[in-house]
């Protein structure tokens, strides 16, 4: 089990080094989620 824990480490600090040589190290990590307003169907009644 500490073997698997090793390699996921090392393959997480190998997607962050590739995210940030693509993004550059001022990217932001995760993009701020727009709401989107949803139809609920009570408006299609007449």
């Amino acid at each position: 089990m500490d073997y698997i824990e090793k390699v996921l480490e090392k393959v997480k600090e190998l997607a962050r080094r590739l995210i940030e040589s693509l993004l550059g190290p001022e990217a932001e990590p995760e993009p701020e989620l727009i709401p989107i307003p949803v139809n609920d169907g009570s408006r299609r009644r007449h």
